[in-house]
Parts: C-alpha cells; sequence; structure tokens
C-alpha cells in the first residue's frame, strides 16, 4: 500500500463539559466511522478543556501531523466559546466578524435578535471558507486543513456532510470478519501474532465481547487491497480450524 493513497485525520474535542462528564460525547464515533467510509483513515482523537493554551498547542500538534484536523464544540455564543480565535492563532492569522457569516446568520435572526452574543459565532479567521450550518445558521470554517464544527451533534452532522465534498480521500479500507467460535483469546494469541507478521499490508484485530448468548470473540481483518485481505483471513480460518478440530469457521 502507497502512503500517498492513505489520507490520515484527527479529532479534537474542545470543552470542560466532556472532561467533566456532564456531557456525553457522541461526535468521535460519528466521525470515525464517516471518514472511514470517506476513505480517511482516523489515526488520533484528543479531549481538551476549554483552556486557549492548550487548545493553539493541540491544534498544532494535530494539524501538522495529519492531513485534517476535525475539532468540535466551542465555536457558539458564550465567553467560554474560543475555539475560533485558538485556531486564529495557532494558524497565526487574523479573526473579525465576517459578513458572509452575518448574512447567514440573518437568514434565521431579525437584526435585533443578533446580539453581541450571537454576533460572537460570526468571528472567523481571516482567510477561512465558511462550511453552511443548515439548521441554526452559523457557520462552520474551514482554514489550511484545520475544520472546525459546531459541538452539537445534529449541526456538526450536517456540516461534515456539506464539508465531505471538499477533502481529499484515499482508498476505502475494506473488513472482513471471521468467528472465532468461542476460542479464548488466550488459545490462538501466539499464534495469530506470528500470522500477522507474516501479512503487513493488513491489521488484524482479535475483539471478545459478551452477548446475551454468551461469550463470542471474533478476528478481524482490515485491508485496501482484497487479495492481501483475502489471503490473511484464510490463513486464519485454517489455524482456527485446527484448534476447533472441525471445519474451517466461517
Amino acid at each position: 500500500m502507497l502512503e500517498a493513497e492513505t489520507i490520515t485525520a484527527a479529532i479534537l474535542v474542545i470543552g470542560d463539559e466532556i472532561l467533566s462528564g456532564r456531557t456525553k460525547d457522541k461526535n468521535i464515533g460519528y466521525i470515525a466511522e464517516y471518514l472511514t467510509n470517506l476513505g480517511i483513515d482516523l489515526r488520533e482523537a484528543r479531549v481538551v478543556p476549554d483552556v486557549e493554551e492548550e487548545v493553539v498547542a493541540a491544534i498544532n500538534a494535530l494539524r501538522k501531523r495529519y492531513d485534517y484536523l476535525f475539532t468540535t464544540g466551542g465555536i457558539g455564543p458564550t465567553h467560554d466559546d474560543i475555539t475560533a480565535d485558538c485556531v486564529a492563532r495557532a494558524l497565526d492569522v487574523g479573526i473579525d466578524q465576517d459578513e458572509r457569516a452575518i448574512a447567514m446568520m440573518r437568514e434565521r435572526y431579525k437584526p435585533e435578535e443578533l446580539t453581541e452574543a450571537r454576533l460572537r459565532m460570526a468571528r472567523i479567521p481571516l482567510g477561512a471558507e465558511l462550511i453552511e450550518n443548515p439548521i441554526s445558521r452559523a457557520p462552520g470554517f474551514m482554514i489550511g486543513n484545520v475544520i472546525t464544527m459546531a459541538g452539537v451533534p445534529s449541526i456538526m452532522q450536517a456540516m461534515l456532510d456539506n464539508v465531505a465534498p471538499k477533502l481529499r480521500t484515499g482508498v476505502r479500507v475494506e473488513v472482513e470478519t471471521i468467528d472465532a467460535h468461542g476460542l479464548p483469546e488466550g488459545i490462538y494469541g501466539t499464534e495469530l501474532a506470528k500470522l500477522d507478521a507474516r501479512h503487513p499490508q493488513v491489521s488484524i484485530g482479535s475483539y471478545p465481547s459478551f452477548t446475551g448468548a454468551g461469550f463470542r470473540n471474533q478476528i478481524v481483518v482490515r485491508g485496501r487491497e482484497r487479495g492481501a485481505i483475502d489471503a490473511a483471513a484464510d490463513e486464519i480460518r485454517k489455524l482456527l480450524a485446527q484448534m476447533t478440530g472441525d471445519g474451517a469457521p466461517g
């Protein structure tokens, strides 16, 4: 697999309410699945408090390491919504009320309703491209490889739909799931590690779980080349068949 075909991303979740447990994050899993379906590999997710120094440091670390950085939270109307300012500082650009953003917000708010607090949501780093928000109209934005979206899940999802067509994408990851038929990981773990080393073009993981029907164990093969996935999956099935003493598991 050529590295040039792999597009990577990180998520930065911003907000004291996430770290305190008051608000349960619903965005990381959604974005992860969304990006996977686009052919973008999510490599890291961080959560930071509403502290400017920490937000700026995280933005700079992640935007330099990955092709895209998606941020959620902190672009609302209150004093602790500091994400836009932090992105501007991290990228060393100015920030001001954006007439394009104000025009969008006027579609929802009457002139007298555009309070000073609401106009904070129109403060956009200079040079940023706006991301439309069809729900509450206050936009997100994209500048460089940093994509800044709302923390409210429904709004974030709408913003993600609007920014997705503008993203570079790679080859989608394909997945093959093999049922280990209840074999404990400790039984096949050593041999699976050897098998994994023989198939560097794929990622192999073992995932135990407990369901209403009892213990379940699945081995998952991920990769971008169907032939490499099939070769690894076939070898895993043979390994499990040897260990269970019956036919090759499906």
